[in-house]
Order: structure tokens, then sequence, then C-alpha cells
């Protein structure tokens, strides 16, 4: 039989069918907000895809399960009442990069709890979900008077395709305001704004909700006993392959998960001095236990710098490209993001001509550089494990290698890590481990490398 995961992240989508453990089939299809009454996911131009997807893929009467895996920092406002599941939300679910957000940040700073009860800093636009809550609250009070119940992301995909309603910790404890680490309950936040009772029973992340409703399976030809299981926030799931893997050991590691965020998730790391740095954080991983972590926006950034400099992101950088540029002295600094980031909101500084010969270069060594500090910021020690999308730009991966060289740089040997690691939760009971295809990376030989890095700093700090 088959098995599905539905990967739902800020930019793109994707379903991944699997067979035996190994990929069988992939599909996907770019993702972006839609304007409304305020930016908007477009969970209908999703719904309309993934039925039109498994529609029309010849083996889908053969999955007999599904498992949903999405970005952070959203949920969906339901009416359970309604009994069509397609018409159930109450309101549209917010692009968590609205910055309109902020007009209630004095009302929200009156009742939003400290950093050491949630572990959870505060972040720009929507970016913590308990602003976003408290925004939609008071700006649409008679909408939200209609909610019955609040779904974290993965588990709103779940209960359309016909689970039960259901609640699930790694996303209530991302960035979100919402979760005490320390007590595994919710936060002071939730009772003071009285959402609790809107919060469906927590499960395991391996839980099945149920199977598809009759109307899905019609829908998408997918068979009327495919079980469904209660999903994962996508970093948490890129993480627990290796929790899995290492679940005997004490020893302190870091897997940085990159795509649109880049992501370093310290497990067995100390959370006492997040605080100190910014944007960082402690997720929860699937048993709970809260996970040091420091973001920026490794793919929108390396992106952006790209555009600005007028390179094409899908050429490779040359290793004479990234020596030039060490050489040069060519570099970018934060903020490229919109406030995110260890240096969130600093004015960026292009030192570099206009139009390089090769953007791509500076745009690798800034993602490297940051990637380092990121790992600074965690007193990062033991292996590093580099996951996701900059798996493809080997001369990033060596940098951080070089720059890192008490430290071991670990690559996956796939680019499916997130979805792997959610289906990981299909008969979860019965998996002690997941095979993992690893290659040790080699640092780079750059000449001039730290002093590239001290400029970069000082610039900076300019």
């Amino acid at each position: 039989m088959l098995q599905a995961v539905l990967d739902i992240g800020k930019t793109h989508i994707k379903l991944l069918v699997i067979e035996n453990g190994q990929p069988a089939a992939s599909f996907s299809s770019k993702n972006a907000p839609l304007m409304g009454m305020y930016p908007q996911a477009d969970v209908d131009g999703i719904w309309r895809w993934l039925t039109e997807t498994l529609k029309s893929y010849s083996r889908t009467a053969e999955i007999s399960a599904i498992v949903v895996t999405t970005h952070g920092a959203t949920a969906a406002l339901i009416d359970n009442s309604v009994g069509d599941r397609d018409q159930a939300l109450a309101l549209a679910v917010l692009d968590y990069e609205y910055d309109g957000i902020a007009q209630c940040e004095s009302d929200y700073a009156a009742v939003r709890p400290d950093f050491n009860e949630t572990l959870s800093p505060q972040l720009p636009a929507g970016l913590n979900l308990g602003r976003q809550l408290f925004w939609l609250q008071a700006k649409y009070p008679k909408a939200f008077s209609r909610v019955t119940h609040i779904l974290m992301y993965p588990q709103y995909w779940a209960w359309r395709l016909g689970a039960e309603l259901a609640s699930e910790v790694t996303s209530l404890g991302c960035h979100t305001d919402l979760w005490q680490p320390a007590v595994k309950d919710y936060s002071t936040l939730v009772e003071r704004c009285g959402w609790r009772d809107l919060f469906p029973p927590l499960k395991n992340a391996w839980d099945e909700l149920g199977t598809v409703s009759q109307a899905v399976s019609q829908q998408t030809s997918l068979p009327a006993d495919c079980k469904i299981y209660t999903g994962i926030h996508d970093s948490n799931a890129s993480l627990l392959r290796y929790l899995l893997q290492r679940c005997a050991a004490d020893e302190s590691f870091t897997v940085i998960s990159t795509g649109t965020w880049t992501i370093a998730m310290q497990a067995n790391g100390d959370v006492s001095q997040l605080g100190a740095h910014r944007d960082t954080l402690a997720n929860v991983d699937i048993f709970k236990q809260p996970v040091s972590c420091a973001r920026f926006m490794g793919g929108r950034e390396y992106e952006t710098i790209c555009a600005r400099l007028g390179g094409n992101i899908s050429m490779a950088a040359q290793p004479a490209d990234i020596q030039q540029a060490i050489n040069e002295r060519w570099l970018v600094t934060p903020d490229f993001s919109n406030g995110n980031g260890p240096f969130g909101g600093a004015e960026p500084v292009l030192a570099c001509p206009a139009q390089p010969p090769a953007p791509q270069a500076i745009a690798t060594l800034y993602c490297a550089l940051m990637i380092d500090q990121r790992l600074n910021d965690l007193n990062a020690t033991g292996p590093i494990y580099i996951e996701g999308a900059f798996l493809k730009n080997t001369l990033l991966c060596e940098l951080v290698a070089q720059l890192r060289p008490e430290q071991t740089v670990m690559l996956s040997q796939d680019n499916t890590g997130t979805v792997m690691g959610a289906a990981a939760l299909i008969g979860f009971d019965s998996n002690t481990a997941m095979a993992l295809e690893l290659q040790p990376c080699r640092a780079s030989a750059f000449t001039g490398l730290d002093e590239y890095r001290q400029n970069w700093y000082q610039r900076i700090n300019q």
C-alpha cells in the first residue's frame, strides 16, 4: 500500500507518495496568498490542486494513509456548526506576513506573556500567532463570535480531509505566544483572551484521527478507509528523523532546516540563554520537549539579494566567484527580510558593485555567515545536519563547514527530509528509528574567509 504526505509551505505545496519507505511519486505547485479583507492563504486553491492531483494520479486508490505538515504561525478559525467543511471558515486564514496586524500592538502588549513563560520572542507582523488571533478578535468581533474551534494549520487540513478535531504541540509551540513549554500547557494569554475552550483536545502528532470522508473519497479517489494522522509543523518534521536516530544519546546536535526559512534547531540544548539573542526561541518537539531554535529567512533573503544585484537564482555560484567576492570584499549586510533574524530591522548595506559578476556568490556568502551567526547564538556544539533547499548549494554548505571547524557538518542525501519526517508518523509506535542517508561535508578552503567575516561584522556594527 502507498502512503501520502501533503506538505504546505509558504511558497510551495507538495504531495509526496511513498511506497516501502521510498518516494514513488511527487507533485508540486506554487503557493501564494490572496488579497481580500486582508492578505490570506489560498485555501480553496490549495484544496482544488490537492483534489485534482489525487484524482488524476493513477494509484490514488492504493493510498492507505495521509499525513499533513505545514508551515507555522497559521491557524484556521472554523464554525463547526456548518455542515460543509469546505465552507466552515468563520474568517479567512490570515497570512502571517501581513503587517497591518501592528494596529493592535499596544493593546496586545498588555496581555502578551513574558518570554520566560513562552520562550516565544516578539516577532514582526503576524509571526506570533497569538497576535493574529488577538487582532482578528478585535477587528472582526461578529465573525469571531461564530468561531467554535481554532485549528492549527496541519490539523485544519486533516479535519478538512475528514479527521476529527484536534490540536498538536509542534504547531502550538512554534513562536505562537500560546504555549508554555516548561509546564506543557497553554499560556496565560489563552486564559486572558478566553480561547482555551476553542482549542480541540490535544493529540499526539502520530495519532490516527479517523478516515477520509465519503465526499473527499469521491472527490479524490482516495479509498474510504484511508487513515488520517494528526500531522506536524514542518521544521519539526525535519527534526524528527534525527530525534529518532539519536533517541538514546544525550549529546547536543543541531539540525538546520532550509527553505523560505532557515531554522537551526538544537536538540538537548540550553534554553536558558535564548532571550539574549534576537529571533531565538524554543520550538516544541512531538514529545513536548523544548528545542532551542534560531532563525532567519534564508531562502527569501538569498532570492532578494540576487534580485537586488541583478542575478539569476537558478545559476549556481562557482568557487572562483566566491574567492573573488572574498578578495574584493564584496558583501551585503542584513536585513533583507522585513525585521526577522539576528539583525532584523537593520538597514541593509550593499558593499559591492551595482551589478557584480556573480551575485549568487555574494548571496551564498551572506547565507553562510548568517547560519554561522545563528549557530553562535545557540552556543551550538556537536554535529550539524543540513536539510532542505540549501543542499542544492554545495558551496554554501562547505562554507559553513569552513566557518565551523570544531564541528562535523553532515548533509542529508535527499531533499525530502520534511515529508519523510512527516511520513514517520504513520505507524509511529512501531518505528524506533529511520534510516538516514548522510554524507560528511568537506570544508571549503577559501583564503581570507576569516577576514571577510570580520569585515562583515564591522559593517553591521557601523
